[in-house]
Protein backbone atom coordinates (compact mmCIF):
# COMPACT_ATOMS: atom_id res chain seq x y z
CA UNK A 1 0.00 0.00 0.00
CA UNK A 2 1.21 3.30 -0.89
CA UNK A 3 0.27 6.07 2.25
CA UNK A 4 0.16 9.74 0.52
CA UNK A 5 -0.63 12.55 2.02
CA UNK A 6 -3.42 15.23 0.66
CA UNK A 7 -3.48 19.27 1.07
CA UNK A 8 -4.47 18.68 4.54
CA UNK A 9 -1.39 16.13 5.74
CA UNK A 10 -3.51 14.35 8.18
CA UNK A 11 -6.29 13.26 5.64
CA UNK A 12 -4.26 10.58 3.55
CA UNK A 13 -4.96 8.91 0.14
CA UNK A 14 -4.29 4.77 0.10
CA UNK A 15 -3.21 3.53 -2.99
CA UNK A 16 -3.86 -0.38 -2.88
CA UNK A 17 -1.71 -2.87 -4.46
CA UNK A 18 -4.23 -4.57 -6.76
CA UNK A 19 -3.30 -7.90 -8.60
CA UNK A 20 -5.51 -8.79 -11.52
CA UNK A 21 -5.99 -11.17 -14.40
CA UNK A 22 -8.74 -12.36 -16.68
CA UNK A 23 -10.81 -13.50 -13.18
CA UNK A 24 -10.76 -10.12 -11.88
CA UNK A 25 -8.82 -8.61 -9.01
CA UNK A 26 -7.39 -8.66 -5.66
CA UNK A 27 -6.30 -6.02 -3.50
CA UNK A 28 -6.09 -6.45 0.49
CA UNK A 29 -8.28 -2.49 2.03
CA UNK A 30 -6.64 -2.75 5.44
CA UNK A 31 -3.76 -4.34 7.50
CA UNK A 32 -3.39 -3.06 10.96
CA UNK A 33 0.74 -3.29 10.70
CA UNK A 34 0.78 -0.88 7.49
CA UNK A 35 -1.59 1.17 9.01
CA UNK A 36 0.22 1.46 12.15
CA UNK A 37 3.87 1.38 10.04
CA UNK A 38 2.16 4.22 7.85
CA UNK A 39 1.51 6.58 11.60
CA UNK A 40 -2.41 5.45 11.87
CA UNK A 41 -3.01 3.22 14.17
CA UNK A 42 -6.10 3.11 14.74
CA UNK A 43 -8.78 0.65 16.16
CA UNK A 44 -11.90 0.24 14.06
CA UNK A 45 -15.33 -0.36 15.68
CA UNK A 46 -17.76 -0.47 13.38
CA UNK A 47 -18.77 -0.44 9.20
CA UNK A 48 -21.10 1.20 7.05
CA UNK A 49 -22.44 0.92 3.66
CA UNK A 50 -24.54 3.35 2.15
CA UNK A 51 -26.27 3.20 -1.29
CA UNK A 52 -26.90 6.80 -3.03
CA UNK A 53 -28.54 7.75 -6.50
CA UNK A 54 -26.90 10.05 -9.05
CA UNK A 55 -26.18 13.70 -7.67
CA UNK A 56 -27.30 12.74 -4.01
CA UNK A 57 -25.12 14.81 -1.36
CA UNK A 58 -24.73 13.37 2.03
CA UNK A 59 -22.80 15.31 4.56
CA UNK A 60 -20.93 17.06 5.85
CA UNK A 61 -21.08 14.73 9.29
CA UNK A 62 -19.24 14.87 12.03
CA UNK A 63 -19.81 14.18 16.11
CA UNK A 64 -18.73 16.64 18.53
CA UNK A 65 -18.17 14.36 20.94
CA UNK A 66 -17.15 10.65 20.17
CA UNK A 67 -15.92 11.76 16.73
CA UNK A 68 -15.26 9.70 13.91
CA UNK A 69 -12.05 8.99 11.90
CA UNK A 70 -13.47 7.29 8.78
CA UNK A 71 -11.53 4.83 6.19
CA UNK A 72 -13.25 5.38 2.90
CA UNK A 73 -13.85 3.71 -0.01
CA UNK A 74 -16.23 2.97 -2.88
CA UNK A 75 -16.80 -0.16 -4.53
CA UNK A 76 -19.92 0.41 -7.18
CA UNK A 77 -19.55 3.55 -9.04
CA UNK A 78 -18.04 6.90 -8.19
CA UNK A 79 -18.15 10.03 -5.81
CA UNK A 80 -16.40 12.69 -5.02
CA UNK A 81 -15.53 12.91 -1.13
CA UNK A 82 -14.98 15.71 0.97
CA UNK A 83 -13.25 16.57 4.29
CA UNK A 84 -13.37 19.77 6.27
CA UNK A 85 -10.71 20.27 9.18
CA UNK A 86 -12.94 21.09 12.40
CA UNK A 87 -9.99 21.03 14.64
CA UNK A 88 -9.64 24.84 15.66
CA UNK A 89 -5.95 24.16 16.75
CA UNK A 90 -4.66 23.29 13.52
CA UNK A 91 -3.25 25.47 10.67
CA UNK A 92 -5.47 23.96 8.09
CA UNK A 93 -8.66 24.83 10.11
CA UNK A 94 -11.79 25.37 7.91
CA UNK A 95 -9.66 24.19 4.94
CA UNK A 96 -11.18 21.15 2.94
CA UNK A 97 -9.94 18.44 0.70
CA UNK A 98 -12.01 16.86 -2.00
CA UNK A 99 -11.29 14.34 -4.85
CA UNK A 100 -13.17 11.29 -7.00
CA UNK A 101 -12.90 7.93 -5.64
CA UNK A 102 -14.09 5.32 -7.53
CA UNK A 103 -14.77 1.26 -7.96
CA UNK A 104 -12.52 2.09 -11.07
CA UNK A 105 -9.30 3.72 -8.89
CA UNK A 106 -9.71 1.83 -6.11
CA UNK A 107 -8.97 4.63 -4.09
CA UNK A 108 -9.09 4.70 0.02
CA UNK A 109 -9.25 7.90 2.19
CA UNK A 110 -8.41 8.34 5.70
CA UNK A 111 -10.93 11.11 7.01
CA UNK A 112 -8.91 11.84 10.94
CA UNK A 113 -11.32 12.40 13.83
CA UNK A 114 -11.76 16.32 13.84
CA UNK A 115 -13.33 16.33 10.44
CA UNK A 116 -16.61 16.88 8.91
CA UNK A 117 -17.05 14.05 5.83
CA UNK A 118 -19.30 14.26 2.99
CA UNK A 119 -19.56 13.07 -0.74
CA UNK A 120 -21.08 13.67 -4.21
CA UNK A 121 -22.55 10.51 -5.82
CA UNK A 122 -21.36 11.19 -9.65
CA UNK A 123 -22.47 7.89 -11.16
CA UNK A 124 -25.93 6.32 -11.32
CA UNK A 125 -25.32 4.84 -8.51
CA UNK A 126 -22.91 4.62 -5.77
CA UNK A 127 -22.11 1.87 -3.25
CA UNK A 128 -19.66 3.91 -0.26
CA UNK A 129 -17.93 1.51 2.50
CA UNK A 130 -16.45 3.59 5.40
CA UNK A 131 -15.06 1.74 8.69
CA UNK A 132 -15.22 3.88 11.69
CA UNK A 133 -13.03 4.65 14.77
CA UNK A 134 -15.79 5.11 17.03
CA UNK A 135 -19.70 4.45 17.67
CA UNK A 136 -22.22 6.09 15.87
CA UNK A 137 -23.79 8.71 18.42
CA UNK A 138 -26.64 10.51 16.98
CA UNK A 139 -26.91 12.55 19.82
CA UNK A 140 -23.31 14.16 19.07
CA UNK A 141 -23.90 14.20 15.43
CA UNK A 142 -23.91 17.36 13.45
CA UNK A 143 -23.74 18.61 9.77
CA UNK A 144 -21.74 21.45 8.74
CA UNK A 145 -23.82 23.17 5.83
CA UNK A 146 -22.15 21.46 2.22
CA UNK A 147 -22.98 24.56 0.30
CA UNK A 148 -21.36 27.47 2.82
CA UNK A 149 -19.49 29.90 0.97
CA UNK A 150 -16.45 30.17 2.96
CA UNK A 151 -15.04 26.32 2.82
CA UNK A 152 -15.20 26.61 -1.11
CA UNK A 153 -15.84 23.59 -1.79
CA UNK A 154 -16.21 22.68 -5.55
CA UNK A 155 -18.80 20.22 -5.59
CA UNK A 156 -18.65 18.87 -9.80
CA UNK A 157 -22.57 19.96 -10.22
CA UNK A 158 -23.69 21.00 -13.65
CA UNK A 159 -25.02 24.65 -12.78
CA UNK A 160 -28.43 24.55 -12.19
CA UNK A 161 -28.41 20.65 -11.55
CA UNK A 162 -30.90 19.81 -8.32
CA UNK A 163 -28.89 17.97 -5.36
CA UNK A 164 -30.77 15.27 -3.54
CA UNK A 165 -30.84 16.11 0.28
CA UNK A 166 -31.99 14.66 3.61
CA UNK A 167 -33.92 17.30 5.77
CA UNK A 168 -30.49 17.29 8.11
CA UNK A 169 -28.58 18.29 5.59
CA UNK A 170 -30.47 21.14 4.04
CA UNK A 171 -30.40 22.38 8.02
CA UNK A 172 -26.21 22.68 8.18
CA UNK A 173 -24.93 24.92 9.89
CA UNK A 174 -22.12 27.62 8.10
CA UNK A 175 -18.43 27.19 9.83
CA UNK A 176 -18.76 30.32 11.73
CA UNK A 177 -21.69 29.24 13.67
CA UNK A 178 -20.68 25.59 14.26
CA UNK A 179 -19.57 23.63 16.64
CA UNK A 180 -16.21 22.36 16.62
CA UNK A 181 -13.12 20.73 18.14
CA UNK A 182 -10.40 22.36 20.18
Amino acid sequence: MEFIPTVIPDVILIKPRVFGDERGFFMETWEERKFAEAGLPWRFVQDNHSRSAKHTLRGLHYQIMQPQGKLVRVVVGEVFDVAVDLRRSSRTFGKCVGMALSAGNQLLLWVPPGFAHGFLVLSETADFIYKCTDYYAPQHERTLAWDDPQLHIEWPLPPGQALLLSDKDKAGKRLHEAETYS
